[in-house]
């Protein structure tokens, strides 16, 4: 794009009127640029005994030619194929290995942004926009149960450091909640046409009043004419005010091309940039513009959050490892990094650090403390006054958890711990072993999340 054309783009965006929607095609790493799908179906092959080398996998519909291919020569259960690449895709990008694309990092860093659409079911894009903010995570899946279904809030513009994250395609997870094929994604659209279960009609009719980045989604043909008409009011024909922005690897079908420039005059195909690059020079751009500096635009993955919702208590040089999993369940529910009091330090802390650390026991919401047997074997370590700041805080408080201890160990014995404050042992105690919490400790932190943001919802 030239430069006129850049700037355009740069008032729409600040004004609040672009949704960024984000495909395949900006999900690639490595050297190579390989795309997280076509890693996936690989994966997927090789766990069915299947050469990936045998099967000719169409670029970025990977997985559903994977599919297609373990169906025909196997006697599957899908129920068990969605669970498969639901532990693919977690082992793909959550592993120790593993690291976000630059792409993801780049648009979630685009504070300009409030609205956000992902058409891949991983969770990398929400835990960028979690350095930054608090995520409200909307699935969409017309096989979600019931209590799951949800929309974009009616207070959306005044939720403050909230972004709103749509998976337009479903989220992964272990059931069919997540289209993994092209027939679930005809099934999809299908149910939206139909106004079926859990369309979130509040988040498309707000599309249809703004612009789209729609950065390599890599459509096809079908796919992208519904889904241009979807986001608008009006017919294509019509002349309107909004526009998109269709950034592809490589020109789309030449079909395509001649039904938008006859049809939708609105929408701009630009494929003389890969989408990787596109969002890099946005990014650039962005930075230039708001004359920030790379550094400083980097999320201060230290700072210490005063009113934080959680704070979490734990022996550092012991139990680092289980408090950081902890963590990653917290956000994976939505709770932003600077809603979370964490230190990160391995050594005890200075003065000034000792007083900021007091001060967050006396203004968090929740306080987590860590209980372990390497701990409790640890005659005198700082988290110890934590634990009795916090219990003497609680004094005070009626009619609510303040406090909620967690088992970190594999094995739930309390009568082993010496050293547990007696008044810990008056309290629900979760578990939650290496730090990922059991389903009752899940549940209990999920109703704590819930609860805090009903009561900001009617603040």
């Amino acid at each position: 794009m030239d430069e006129k054309n850049w700037d355009r783009l740069f008032r729409r965006i600040e004004d609040g009127l672009v949704v960024p929607v984000i495909g395949q095609q900006a999900l690639t790493s490595g050297e190579q640029n390989t795309a997280l799908q076509k890693r996936i179906a690989r994966n997927l092959l090789e766990q069915y005994d299947i050469d990936p080398d045998t099967v000719s996998l169409t670029p970025f519909n990977e997985l559903n030619d994977a599919v297609v291919q373990i169906k025909r020569q196997q006697a599957c259960d899908m129920q068990d194929l969605y669970a498969d690449i639901h532990d693919v895709i977690k082992t793909l990008t959550t592993g120790p290995n593993t690291a976000i694309p630059e792409p993801l990092q780049h648009i979630a860093a685009i504070t300009a942004f409030q609205l956000y659409i992902t058409l891949t079911p991983d969770d990398q894009l929400a835990r960028c926009l979690r350095e930054r903010c608090a995520v409200n995570e909307i699935v969409y899946s017309p096989y979600l149960p019931t209590s799951e279904g949800t929309d974009l809030p009616v207070d959306w513009q005044s939720r403050h450091g909230e972004v709103q994250l749509l998976y337009l395609f479903g989220k992964s997870r272990a059931g069919p909640m997540f289209a993994a094929h092209d027939e679930d994604l005809l099934e999809y659209v299908h149910n939206i046409i139909a106004r079926g279960s859990h369309v979130p009609v509040r988040f498309l009719d707000e599309l249809q009043q703004r612009s789209l980045l729609l950065i390599g989604c890599h459509f096809p043909e079908w796919l992208c004419r519904f889904f241009l008409r979807l986001a608008k009011q009006g017919r294509l024909l019509d002349a309107q005010r909004k526009r998109e922005w269709l950034i592809e690897d490589k020109l789309p079908d030449k079909n395509l091309v001649y039904f938008l420039e006859s049809y939708s005059s609105g929408t701009k195909v630009i494929s003389d940039i890969s989408p990787g690059a596109f969002i890099a020079e946005l990014y650039q751009r962005w930075l230039s513009r708001n004359k920030i500096s790379q550094q400083n635009a980097a999320p201060q993955a230290d700072s210490v959050p005063r009113g934080a919702l959680f704070f979490i208590s734990y022996s550092r040089s012991t139990d680092s490892a289980a408090a950081a999993k902890l963590i990653e369940s917290l956000q994976s529910q939505g709770v932003a990094s600077n809603e979370i009091w964490f230190d990160r330090n391995s050594i005890e802390p200075g003065n000034d650090l000792r007083a900021r650390i007091l001060d967050g026991i006396q203004t968090c919401r929740y306080f987590i403390p860590l209980i372990s047997r390497s701990a409790d074997a640890v005659d005198e370590k700082y988290f110890r006054r934590e634990w009795h700041e916090a219990i003497d805080r609680s004094k005070a408080i009626q009619g609510r958890t303040f406090i909620f201890p967690i088992v970190v160990d594999r094995e739930f014995k309390l009568e082993e711990y010496r050293c547990l404050p007696h008044s810990f042992k008056e309290l629900l105690i979760g578990h939650a072993p290496a730090g990922e919490p059991n389903e009752q400790t899940h549940v209990a932190l999920k109703k704590l999340v819930r609860s805090e943001r009903l009561k900001q919802e009617h603040a």
